[in-house]
């Protein structure tokens, strides 16, 4: 199956650092070429891929000094997918819904994974106005606030299973890892770790967005002698980072859509506290990968019993649940629904 895989133009594919979306879809693009079918990527240049690289612009545009209008490189973009249109079988977007009108007018198959929150009013008139593209959901509940829209199939996120080397003893301390965003409550995180007298290694990426919120209400709470701020981290950071803690913290307090960190610290075997809220019921298995709890009082009565938790059988249900080749497998289905028959579009 000839496959295009178009990705937003922020990052590199893989990312050096912090980033989901391109990190996935640099998981997907890897594993369908080793499934054998003839992709080519559309991404930054200093992205790295198996598969044929169509640079789109010199670099990723938030490592790049000289990009302002991020927007104008993405529009270039949709124009050179359109041109090379005819060469595939299939388009496989990951630029939300910036395409939908070129898609609409090539008429050919395609389909959209959305990665981000979609509880956003803007949104509903124009997910009505496309309801003829096809859009996967990354978990049934990211689907919620759009129920109008075509969607096709959920697809949970996967990573190549040799990506982390899981450890089978507990760690001394707790870690959080994500952005400092009010959304991902890295201030409850705290509190949990000072409650529980435990230290917590905090692995994260500061916004400019959110550069006022870290120096006023965070700042301060780095300070505090059990927490120990990293910064944004690499992958190999990452990896010893979870390997060698107790438990993942995982916060929240917005409707996740995903939570990749949640699946990186299963493939290493480590369990993962999570609040219930989006996709965390669907991707942890409470009291066998973790625990989904409501407060901060359930969070410390999780921990006092996490070590209980099997983490070979964390690591278990990861292989199971969330390799790359799982994810790819599922698209490849999605990808025959498309060619097979396009009614088929209509499912959901």
């Amino acid at each position: 199956m000839r496959i295009a895989q178009v990705a937003p133009l922020f990052e590199s594919v893989p990312p050096r650092e912090y980033g989901g979306t391109e990190r996935v879809v640099s998981y997907l693009t890897e594993e369908l070429v080793r499934l054998g079918h003839d992709v080519t990527l559309f991404a930054s240049a200093d992205s790295t891929t198996r598969a044929r690289l169509v640079p789109m612009a010199p670099r990723s545009l938030r490592q790049d000094p000289d990009s302002t209008d991020t927007l104008a490189h993405h529009v270039l973009m949709l124009e050179q997918v359109a041109r090379l249109a005819h060469q595939f079988d299939v388009l496989h977007w990951h630029i939300d819904y910036l395409h939908f009108p070129i898609s609409r007018r090539l008429a050919m198959p395609n389909l959209t994974t959305l990665h981000g929150r979609l509880d956003i009013t803007d949104l509903q008139g124009l997910y009505r106005e496309f309801s003829d593209m096809p859009v996967v959901s990354i978990s049934n509940a990211q689907r919620e606030p759009l129920p109008h829209a075509r969607w096709v199939g959920t697809v949970y996120h996967g990573l190549p299973e040799s990506l982390f080397t899981p450890a089978y003893e507990a760690g001394e301390y707790l870690v959080f890892l994500g952005r400092i965003s009010p959304e991902k409550r890295v201030d409850r995180a705290i509190e949990v770790a000072r409650r529980a007298g435990l230290r917590l290694r905090i692995g994260a990426k500061i916004d400019d967005a959110d550069a006022v919120y870290y120096r006023e209400k965070i700042a301060p709470l780095f300070e505090l002698p059990f927490v120990e701020f990293i910064g944004e981290v690499t992958e190999t950071e990452k990896e010893a980072l979870l390997r060698g803690a107790r438990a993942l913290l995982f916060p929240i307090d917005w409707r996740e859509p995903f939570g990749l960190v949640m699946i990186e610290a299963m493939a290493c075997g480590t369990p993962v506290i999570a609040w219930n809220r989006g996709s965390v019921p669907e991707v942890i298995d409470h009291g066998v990968t973790g625990y989904i709890v409501d407060s901060e009082e359930e969070a410390l009565a999780a921990l006092s019993t996490i070590d209980r938790l099997d983490r070979h059988t964390v690591r278990a249900v990861f292989e199971r649940r969330f390799a790359a080749r799982t994810m790819a497998r599922a698209y490849v289905d999605l990808y025959a629904r498309l060619l097979d028959s396009r009614p088929l579009l209509r499912a959901s």
